[in-house]
């Protein structure tokens, strides 16, 4: 394996995170200048800034012709987000669950994971099924904002940047992601084909964990801290958009096509299954919180699936 794939991986995904990042504060600050409320804010600027990784890192996928990075990007990050992330964070500290994910977030997250199941079994998502999926974005996002108590959304932060500072970072921002991801992309084909191993396993394994790495630490600065502003409710609606936006977004784009039969018969039932579990373990053994059983459990599912793609 050479040494500067590696690098430019590394290398490639630090840009791309940084990039996200001053997206994100560039997004947020811009937005309260202009008075949009913050139940606005946080349902759709930092919902969709901080899946910018995930949609720019699909989209260059695509269209240098590596469709199955692309889709395998959304299914392991979606994976990732339930059974690394979630594990993870409540590995170190037990979360209470308010009664709006199960009421709201888990039933939307399952919906839009069963319909990516439909419109993927073809092997191809065209542009009119990424058309109906930014149609569901745009109802998703309504609806969660109609329904969603205004206690429930607080970003923590009224500091506002100068008009012209938020619009250089947002620049930064984007020149960022684009020159990050183009070398993370470079960097994850080149170490498939090193390893003579399918752009789908990386993609479920290097790109996805590297693009949830956001997620990931900030999981864990929130347990350390002791805050609580990190909820299942964020992993869950993370895997929503996902599916909306990134998958949408990028299939408008450039119409996907499934080469590796495996995504279809196979990883897609896993994602499934990792939204499913998630209702019962709220529920059993003890209702309305994940603790470290359950993180346990999530982990050891994970680690299997990722264990058998390499070794079957």
């Amino acid at each position: 394996m050479d040494l500067n794939t590696i690098s430019l991986l590394i290398f490639g995904l630090t840009i791309l995170i940084i990039g996200g990042n001053l997206l994100l504060k560039a997004a947020v600050s811009i937005s309260l200048r202009f008075g949009i409320p913050k139940l606005l804010i946080g349902m759709t600027v930092v919902s969709l800034a901080t899946s910018a990784p995930e949609l720019i890192v699909s989209i260059k996928s695509a269209l240098k012709g590596s469709p199955d990075l692309a889709i395998s990007n959304v299914l392991g990050s979606n994976i990732a987000n339930l059974g690394l992330v979630l594990g993870i964070t409540i590995l170190f500290s037990p979360m209470n669950i308010s009664k709006s994910v199960y009421k709201k977030e888990w039933p939307i997250m399952m919906f839009s994971a069963i319909y990516f199941l439909i419109v993927i079994l073809d092997g191809v998502i065209t542009k009119l099924e990424g058309g109906i999926l930014i149609c569901f974005l745009v109802m998703t996002i309504s609806a969660l904002i109609k329904l969603r108590d205004k206690s429930e959304v607080e970003l923590g932060n009224d500091n506002k940047d100068s008009f012209f500072k938020s619009l250089l970072i947002l620049f930064f921002g984007g020149l960022f992601l684009y020159f990050g991801s183009e070398w993370f992309i470079d960097g994850a084909i080149m170490l498939a084909n090193s390893f003579g191993i399918s752009e789908r396993i990386i993609g479920i394994t290097v790109v996805s964990v590297g693009t949830s790495i956001p997620e990931l630490v900030t999981s864990l600065v929130a347990v350390i801290n002791k805050e609580k502003s990190i909820s299942l409710g964020n992993l869950l609606g993370s895997n929503i958009f996902n599916v909306f936006a990134v998958l949408g977004i990028t299939s408008i784009v450039t119409p996907l096509v499934v080469l590796d039969q495996n995504i279809i018969n196979y990883d897609i039932y896993v994602m499934l299954f990792f939204a499913a579990i998630i209702l019962p373990l709220i529920f059993f053994p003890k209702r309305l919180v994940l603790g470290r059983k359950e993180g346990i459990i999530l982990l050891l599912f994970y680690s299997i699936y990722i264990s058998q793609l390499f070794f079957n």
